[in-house]
């Protein structure tokens, strides 16, 4: 008797848009392409690789009734829920106490199984997790924030796209944020796979969460003390080791921006492109403001040169979030270049 066929499971992530921003190529003085990855369905890039390791894992174990975890109580962990959820699997996230009641709720909308609060902090609940949580679960899989190949690969996807959407030559560089390096790494595995060896990636840190810088000044990797940057999402203290062997290598280049850049990043998107995105992202789309600095990164670079900005995405923001960073963050007085020729340089505070 022959074995019964098996089942096709369905993609827990999406082909993004990849749109040119008319106004961010004005700020920049160059083609700026967006890659929209908080149109993912977990709101970020996270739902290629989580939800590549979820198939993986699936795959491996088809008759087993898997039930997935997580301890992220941010990206990762709604990630986790929303691939989970669509492939017809539980997903259970345990999260510190300190997570707020905003990601929470959250994680309970896109179907989490249950999400429990313990430790206080993000390494208290992990260990909890594993040796009480997974310790009683048989069927239970660990699915890690950023740490594994197989999320390396699921991210690597996007690379493809943009190669097909695009239908030119390669961009001259692609830029991305970096928390633990799992974006990072499934770019410069996508480059790499694509042949682009001209194109300069760009690994965007905030001020007090930039572990790969950190890493890379000492030529080693290094485990940072605290996270004191507000783009929590960016907040490993240590990178995984691809990233950091990645960034040592030719074509990466590490740029470290303050809160102040990344949040006027944020609600200058929105009032540029009617996008909202976390602190994490807002790093990312922050090069483009600042006065000369992508032609400073990528040499040669002119007005008709082709820059990637990977949209991140991010769940960590409220229009309530925006209007803070606008009001703490706006003067624009000697970092506009387009001026009023930029909608954002027009709606920025004045004084």
């Amino acid at each position: 008797m022959g074995s019964m066929p098996e089942r096709e499971l369905p993609q827990p992530w999406i082909e993004t848009p990849l749109i040119e921003s008319a106004a961010l190529s004005k700020a920049a003085g160059c083609r700026i392409f967006l890659k929209l990855e908080n149109l993912q369905p977990s709101g970020s890039f996270k739902s290629r690789g989580i939800g590549n390791l979820i198939l993986s894992s699936i795959r491996a174990r088809p008759t087993s009734p898997l039930h997935f975890y997580s301890s992220s109580g941010g990206n990762a962990g709604l990630a986790c829920v929303t691939a989970a959820r669509s492939l017809s699997y539980p997903a259970t996230v345990v999260v510190p106490l300190s997570t707020t009641a905003f990601m929470i709720a959250k994680l309970r909308a896109a179907g989490a199984t249950a999400v429990v609060q313990v430790g206080a902090s993000w390494a208290e609940a992990d260990a909890h997790l594993r040796t009480h949580v997974l310790a009683r679960d048989p069927d239970g899989v660990y699915v890690p924030p950023f740490d594994h190949p197989d999320i390396w690969t699921g991210a690597s996807s996007m690379v493809r796209e943009v190669k097909a959407q695009l239908g030119e030559a390669p961009p001259d560089a692609v830029v991305c944020s970096v928390g633990g390096g799992g974006l990072l790494c499934g770019i410069m595995e996508g480059v790499r796979q694509e042949g682009w060896g001209g194109v300069r990636v760009l690994a965007c840190e905030t001020e007090g969460a930039a572990s790969l810088r950190a890493s890379l000044d000492a030529g080693e990797l290094v485990t940072l003390e605290a996270i004191t940057s507000g783009a929590s999402s960016l907040g490993a203290k240590r990178v995984a080791r691809r990233a950091f062997e990645y960034a040592r290598g030719e074509g990466v280049s590490s740029v470290v921006l303050s809160d102040a850049q990344a949040a006027r990043g944020c609600w200058r998107l929105a009032d540029d492109e009617r996008l909202m995105v976390e602190m994490a992202c807002g790093v990312s789309v922050a090069v483009c403001y600042e006065e000369g600095l992508l032609r400073g990164l990528v040499p040669g670079l002119g007005k008709e040169g082709r820059v990637v900005i990977v949209v991140c995405g991010g769940s960590h923001v409220s229009l309530e979030m925006l209007m803070g960073w606008r009001e703490r963050f706006g003067g624009l007085e000697d970092v506009v270049e387009g001026g009023e020729d930029v909608p954002s340089g027009v709606t920025a505070p004045k004084g």
